[in-house]
């Protein structure tokens, strides 16, 4: 039985290339940012223009997780069996999506890996390639499964599309890849964020945050993430009574050493709404970023948008996504010893710098990209 949501919007001109996206593989609210990086770019396709009829193959319950596709004119067909269970996920994609994608013009499959079976043209998206950088951090089934489809799918791919410049070169490298297909396609944050924003005392007084400085950051507990490079920096160097650092996001696999925490200026939160998500980021001193991997770290620019001060590491492509908007430092506690004292006193240029920064990273602008993406792939002999 196939659940299809029926447009609300008429995006696209009948006689304009259609475009299946499989999102198969995207659990809704279990795969983290890459759920809203694809989501966002096919709103800003939507914005781009009537260039290709877009439709989404996604896994149950996506639809009802992000009605704005529908509203957008992007229907969402999805399938009788549950892609929790990857065995079922993959044969799922050799065959009801086979059945669904063959009148499609173009394939786009945003989960870094193709069927086997996946007819051609097909635009492959790669978030980032962290199994090949922090193998640890990966299930020994995990990672065969990875180094056995991502080259293959690499090599078929009519287009690859990845995130930022440095996963490009990631790209490139590992498999050899022609530079003239990996395009870079970057996310997209919607400038309508800074008005769903929940006030400021009323998350204080909700969360217990008391009436002093705030710091956040949201992201997943998985090791990589350096949530324990934070709690030392409370426990050493940034001793406020009144500072409250605030973490967001799900359990991961270092979860049990930061919830072994019992510092109470250290708030844990999990998942919060998208609106208090950005009322505590507008509110908050800085963002603090310690991540040694990111594929773009779309927060970076979130926090940007709504005129919070960003402090991260100068790993993987944070450097190139903050550039000189915010403050870079090497994951150290000396250099971070003081960014807080920095962020505070340079707050109103921090502010301003981050927001012009932010507007090259617009859900249209990313649509865009996905769009020469696709013509690209489109032309592809």
């Amino acid at each position: 039985m196939t659940a299809t949501t029926t447009p609300t919007a008429a995006a696209h001109t009948a006689d304009a290339p259609q475009v299946m996206v499989n999102m198969l593989w995207c659990v809704p609210g279990k795969v983290g940012g890459s759920e809203e990086y694809l989501v966002r770019q096919l709103l800003g396709l939507a914005e781009v223009g009537p260039a290709y009829r877009v439709s989404v193959a996604g896994a149950q319950g996506l639809a009802a997780a992000h009605p704005e596709l529908a509203a957008a004119g992007i229907a969402v067909a999805e399938p009788d069996f549950a892609s929790h269970n990857r065995v079922r996920r993959v044969v799922g994609e050799s065959t009801w999506l086979r059945r669904h994608a063959a009148g499609a013009a173009l394939v786009h499959h945003g989960g870094g890996t193709a069927p086997p079976r996946a007819g051609q043209p097909y635009v492959l998206t790669i978030h980032d390639l962290q199994f090949r950088t922090y193998p640890e951090y990966f299930t020994r089934l995990k990672r065969a499964y990875l180094g056995a489809l991502i080259p293959r799918s690499v090599r078929r791919a009519a287009v690859v599309t990845v995130p930022s410049d440095y996963v490009r070169e990631s790209v490139i490298e590992a498999y050899r890849a022609d530079p003239e297909r990996v395009l870079v396609v970057p996310h997209g944050i919607e400038p309508a964020l800074a008005g769903e924003v929940t006030p400021a005392d009323e998350l204080r007084r909700l969360y217990g945050l008391g009436d002093g400085p705030v710091i956040v950051y949201p992201a997943v507990t998985h090791p990589h993430k350096q949530h324990q490079f934070l709690l030392q920096m409370m426990a050493t160097h940034w001793t406020d009574p009144d500072l409250r650092l605030v973490l967001t996001g799900g359990a991961g696999f270092a979860e049990p050493q930061v919830a072994a925490c019992t510092d109470p200026r250290v708030v844990r939160l999990g998942r919060v709404p998208a609106a208090h998500r950005n009322g505590l980021l507008a509110m908050a001193a800085a963002l603090v970023f310690p991540s040694q991997y990111e594929g773009f770290g779309a927060p970076l620019i979130e926090a940007m948008t709504l005129g919070c001060p960003v402090v991260c590491s100068d790993a993987t492509c944070m450097p190139g996504i903050v550039a000189d908007a915010g403050l870079v430092r090497p994951l150290t506690a000396e250099a971070w010893a003081n960014v807080l004292d920095e962020a505070r006193l340079r707050r109103h240029q921090l502010v301003a710098a981050g927001r012009e920064r932010a507007q090259q990273f617009t859900a249209r602008a990313s649509g865009a990209a996905l769009a020469a993406a696709y013509a690209r792939a489109w032309q592809h002999p």
